[in-house]
């Protein structure tokens, strides 16, 4: 008599194979059998209304509201020089280093900090010293310039 060329772990691994592809299959009918048809376009179809919340009942049209596009401002607004009214801030000196020639501002109006450079000093200033400034943007934020002392 010849021996089985199937080994025990053999069988048990078709065995085991044949069982995941029978649940596999299960599954598979399982989902035809629940699938829902596609919704239709109104079911579908989303609006936002007046408040900006999303809703799926369409707006009431009286409450809509026109704009002009000339009065819309996506961006910053452009600057143009002598349009803001009170350009001058005041602040304290919170940082100053004489020999490296900079230091830093803290705005008594916003509390940021602006940057000051030896450069922009009218009359020379320490720490604590009470500020009179312009500013403008620099290459890496608000930079302080026309600098003088007393509020």
């Amino acid at each position: 008599m010849a021996k089985s060329q199937e080994t025990f772990g053999k069988k048990d691994k078709q065995k085991q194979k044949l069982k995941n592809r029978q649940a596999k299959e299960e599954k598979m009918q399982e989902r035809k059998a629940n699938a829902k048809k596609g919704k239709s376009l109104d079911e579908m179809m989303a609006y936002i209304d007046e408040n900006g919340n999303i809703s799926s009942v369409p707006p009431d049209p009286r409450k809509m509201k026109t704009f002009k596009q000339e009065d819309m401002q996506i961006s910053i607004p452009k600057y143009v020089p002598g349009e803001q009214g009170e350009t001058v801030r005041k602040g304290i000196v919170t940082f100053f280093n004489d020999a490296k020639g900079f230091g830093f501002i803290k705005d008594l109006q916003t509390q940021e900090s602006v940057f000051i450079h030896v450069n922009q000093l009218q009359e020379a200033i320490k720490e604590n010293d009470k500020v009179s400034f312009e500013v403008e943007m620099g290459a890496k934020g608000p930079s302080a310039i026309n600098v003088k002392k007393g509020v």
